[in-house]
């Protein structure tokens, strides 16, 4: 029997904590949905209150505090939230990308250094990384080495080294300047095994979001299709292939369920960047097509978005006055209500924070954002 557009969706937002809140610890919760976009520091907060049954924002404070999730660069190169029993595995699935993406950039390049000059570092790195350390810190250290050229050397390395973000305060952990911490000699440091790692990757993420295609895979991590090959072989018969409404082969853990199309999806209010939205090859299972130019910014910022019955429906910001929430199509009362309540209970976890989180990102309301209904909810 093949799976439909919808049973995908539900699939998607199941595996997501999204179809109900689950009472779960943060840490387990993390490991459950694979990873959290961590672009902004607020968003695994509002992920997690998304997902998470009671969650309180101390309970994720405690588990960056206490290293039980790390904050690192990883998948697509961008940052995120992971359980620290995973990143070892999820680092050395994406250390090649990684290193690439710098080391053979023109910025790095045009240094006139070669990729052994950066490793070269990697043990002094670790080392001078024993306590956490700014990045004007840690350019400071390399200055001797590499003299102007410091700031480009650190700019590589942070990304593809093995390195995590420490917290550093503020209302969500982290605030600038970004201060770092070495992770190659903690328990579980990240492994040289890259085959092993992305196998345990792709588990995760059909865990997290399957049924999938490579390409999804490929989406989600910007792994090439020859590493992704290699690792749905090495897998075997942990991981099976499930017929959809697509060309693309799907594929998904032996043993996996899918629910069944009538299962209604409650309201949501996702932060930016939610991986939702990012897991799958364009078009996406949950953002209809016709709103992407408005969710996908130019420059790539994917602003935070309402769901109605497992779809994007609009969007949402918060104000000095408590949440806007624009809809670009017309909403039934039922809808509004449960996006409502939703936004209340939004506005009292972001009182005692930051009221007006996302401020930085309003321009894109301010240059115009089309919609066909608006409502304000007070905090």
């Amino acid at each position: 029997m093949s799976l439909t557009v919808r049973q995908l969706a539900l699939a998607t937002l199941d595996r997501q904590l999204l179809l109900e809140r689950r009472r779960v610890d943060v840490a387990d919760a993390v490991r459950r949905v694979c990873a959290l976009q961590a672009q902004t520091p607020a968003s695994p907060y509002l992920a997690l209150w998304n997902r998470v049954r009671d969650f309180t924002p101390e309970e994720l404070d405690a588990a960056f505090a206490d290293g039980r999730i790390v904050k690192a660069t990883l998948m697509r190169i961008t940052l995120h939230a992971v359980h620290a029993e995973d990143y070892a595995h999820h680092h050395a699935a994406m250390l090649s990308t990684l290193r690439a993406s710098r080391l053979y950039d023109r910025r790095f390049t045009s240094t006139g250094l070669t990729p052994a000059d950066a490793d070269a570092l990697l043990p002094e790195l670790a080392g001078f990384l024993a306590r956490p350390r700014t990045g004007a810190e840690v350019e400071s250290e390399v200055t001797g080495r590499f003299g102007e050229h410091a700031h480009r050397v650190w700019w590589a390395l942070r990304t593809y080294a093995p390195v995590r973000h420490a917290p550093a305060g503020g209302p969500w952990s982290f605030t600038p300047p970004n201060t770092y911490l070495d992770s190659s000699a903690e328990p579980g440091a990240p492994s040289r095994d890259a085959d092993t790692g992305t196998q345990r990757l792709l588990l995760a993420y059909l865990r997290a979001f399957g049924p999938a295609s490579a390409q999804d895979f490929a989406r989600f991590t910007l792994l090439t299709r020859p590493v992704i090959t290699r690792a749905l072989h090495g897998l075997g018969d942990q991981v099976v292939r499930v017929a959809g409404p697509g060309r693309a082969a799907l594929f998904d853990l032996e043993g996996a369920t899918v629910p069944p199309e009538d299962v209604p999806a409650p309201p949501r209010l996702l932060p930016m960047w939610d991986s939702t939205l990012l897991a799958h090859a364009v078009p996406g299972r949950v953002l209809p097509e016709e709103y992407r130019p408005f969710v996908v910014r130019r420059n790539g910022d994917m602003l935070p978005c309402l769901l109605v019955d497992g779809r994007v429906a609009g969007v949402w910001r918060a104000t000095d006055g408590g949440l806007e929430l624009t809809a670009f199509h017309k909403l039934g009362k039922v809808a509004w209500q449960g996006l409502t309540e939703e936004a209340e209970k939004l506005s009292a976890l972001l009182a005692g924070r930051e009221p007006v989180v996302y401020r930085r990102y309003g321009h894109w309301w301010d240059k115009g954002l089309s919609g066909a209904e608006r409502t304000r909810v007070r905090a």
